[in-house]
């Protein structure tokens, strides 16, 4: 299954959704490091990405978790069966053909998504990759900011985690990834680490976000995908 997953992903992954950047952009925008051209939490990143997209699809509508027995959480398709996003596609597809263990899913899409979303950041022009040369001879490659939409990202985060502020959903989503990565502390620059900031970010991861929320069951299904994204990314082997 997960060459099929591949495939789907891969293939017209670099088209543009008509509602704008998804969460999964936003995460791996905001996981860009500006001052170094690298992306934070390379290590588990393939599983933050895929808690994202799900995250997507579970702000849109399009999927629920529920537990399934004692240890088990399974992802279930609702709603409208068609794909928004071509990013998406892949993981509406596979929870579609039936209910399946979060972890397992995660799993799947991980190792197939940082490329594809990569792509989608420098062909809206929020990412550049700049290409050059290594001592005139080899070729070399380097990502650098495009646009200014991460800095404003970036005040929206420092907003809900400095001053206290309840972000929209796809901020505390993005924030509760983060903080569930481990990678907040690495924004030390932009955001001064401390022991408040942490609560809050812990507090999000949990599925705190007050008026925010867009419904419980959207709550409770990413503070599931969140839980479990960093779970995957800690156990489970990396292909």
């Amino acid at each position: 299954m997960s060459d099929d997953l591949e495939s789907r992903t891969t293939d017209g992954a670099t088209a543009r959704t008509a509602d704008g950047p998804l969460l999964v952009e936003d995460v791996l925008l905001l996981l860009f490091q500006p001052d170094s051209g690298t992306i934070a939490g390379e290590n588990i990143l393939f599983y933050v990405l895929g808690g994202a997209v799900l995250g997507d699809l579970a702000l849109t509508g399009r999927v629920e978790v529920h537990k399934h027995g004692a240890l088990s959480t399974r992802v279930h398709a609702v709603g409208d069966p068609s794909s928004p996003d071509e990013i998406l596609a892949p993981a509406l597809s596979h929870v579609s053909e039936k209910p399946r263990n979060l972890q397992t899913i995660l799993a799947a899409l991980g190792p197939h998504l940082r490329e594809p979303v990569l792509d989608r950041l420098i062909e809206r022009g929020d990412v550049n990759r700049e290409r050059g040369k290594l001592l005139g001879i080899f070729p070399t490659a380097r990502l650098a900011l495009g646009s200014g939409r991460r800095a404003e990202l970036m005040i929206k985060v420092r907003v809900a985690l400095i001053d206290g502020e309840k972000p929209e959903p796809r901020i505390a989503a993005s924030i509760a990834l983060l903080s569930a990565s481990g990678t907040l502390p690495q924004f030390h620059r932009e955001i001064p680490w401390s022991g408040d900031v942490s609560n809050r970010g812990h507090e999000l991861e949990r599925g705190d976000w007050g008026a925010a929320a867009a419904s419980d069951a959207v709550t409770r299904t990413m503070a599931a995908v969140i839980a479990n994204s960093v779970i995957a990314a800690t156990i489970l082997p990396r292909t």
